[in-house]
């Protein structure tokens, strides 16, 4: 379980495909905290360090995950969101975050705030029911608040620290992102669909 409160970038290394999986090395800021078996989340996507040599370490994404996911696209060189599991005695500064990325959402444009950056995403109108205005969503394992929410569309505001410590820097419009719906919100819209079948 995470927070959605990025604590540092990692960048990729290297990347090998092997059968229906795609492994990768990658470096991080706090590599020598890192245990083999850690969960840790890259880009929102829940991966386990499964070997740590030197100054890098390997994780691999199975095929639900590629599915899923922008995972498939990663490449040599590109930097990753970074977050280590929550502990419980700690402070929740952002939402309760699985890991378990719902769908992708396409960057459709950044705006200069002059202070903070506004970036407009487009989704899948499936989701819709699972997507409300001031809610929470975890886009690249960020908490983010969304705003201007429509069908198939939505707003986040991106503050300065926000902008800097992580890789919404480095989005352009046609990028894509990995999307975490409210984890409470699912369950909900599950319950309430469930009960109308009944």
């Amino acid at each position: 379980m995470f927070t959605g409160i990025i604590e540092g970038l990692g960048k990729i290394i290297s990347v090998k495909s092997s059968g229906g999986n795609r492994s990768f090395t990658l470096s991080a800021p706090f590599l020598h905290e890192l245990k083999i078996d850690q969960s840790l989340s890259h880009n929102g996507i829940c991966l386990t360090v499964e070997d740590i040599q030197n100054d890098v370490y390997q994780v691999t994404a199975v095929a639900e995950t590629l599915a899923k996911s922008n995972v498939g696209n990663w490449e040599t060189d590109q930097f990753i969101n970074l977050e280590r599991a929550m502990m419980m005695n700690a402070r929740l500064d952002g939402h309760l975050v699985q890991g378990h990325v719902d769908a992708i959402a396409s960057l459709t444009k950044v705006t200069d705030m002059k202070g903070s950056w506004q970036f407009d995403f487009h989704f899948s109108n499936l989701f819709a029911a699972l997507m409300i205005e001031k809610g929470s969503v975890c886009l690249n394992g960020v908490s983010l608040t969304a705003f201007n929410v429509n069908a198939d569309s939505f707003s986040v505001a991106i503050i300065p620290y926000t902008y800097h410590h992580t890789n919404f820097s480095y989005l352009s419009p046609g990028d894509t992102v990995n999307i975490e719906f409210d984890m409470i919100g699912k369950y909900v819209n599950r319950f309430l669909a469930v009960q109308a079948n009944q």
